[in-house]
């Protein structure tokens, strides 16, 4: 696994199988061009505690669950990625103890997702947002809404799609 510190850019990876986790982001980091080739927990776990994280390029492949899970609070653009057979591209933690202390924001742009879940799962109750623009889900799977909690149990989930507030979208498509 590789350990970020604030303002590290990891760039140019090729992260195999039979991995915990691939990537922890601990500040502010950039992800470039980096890839996962069978995503066993997470493929990338942010835990900055402000500030913009940027995932541009690469991609990730056989994430029965997240790709990209965000514990921290801020913003993650995630840019030109790919990704193939998974749960989730992004997803806002649901549980952490910390939840309440801030919101969390995702930036999907061109994103193309084939053969898995949602783009986004994010809590609405802690004002957590995820716009996509100009990316590609071939089933229509945009977000999943839930409420959070920092009790530890499973969140709720409340609705699915873009509602304008929480989960925009635009220029949208399935033909990916």
């Amino acid at each position: 696994m590789f350990v970020l510190e604030d303002g590290a850019t990891l760039q140019n990876v090729i992260i195999g199988p039979n991995q915990a986790e691939g990537v922890h982001c601990k500040g502010q980091c950039n992800i470039i061009n980096v890839w996962w080739q069978d995503v066993c927990e997470d493929a990338i776990t942010f835990l900055q505690s402000s500030g913009t994280s940027n995932i541009i390029g690469g991609g990730a492949f056989k994430a029965s669950d997240k790709i990209v899970q965000f514990n921290g609070f801020g913003t993650v653009n995630i840019k030109n990625f790919y990704a193939n057979d998974y749960g989730k591209v992004a997803r806002s933690c649901g549980n952490c103890k910390t939840n309440g202390q801030g919101s969390r924001h995702f930036v999907l742009e061109n994103v193309q997702a084939v053969n898995g879940g949602v783009l986004c799962g994010i809590n609405t109750n802690y004002g957590d947002t995820c716009t996509i623009k100009n990316s590609c889900q071939d089933e229509n799977k945009t977000c999943d809404l839930f409420t959070g909690n920092n009790s530890g149990k499973e969140p709720s989930k409340i609705g699915s799609g873009a509602d304008g507030q929480y989960c925009v979208v635009s220029s949208f498509r399935t033909d990916c």
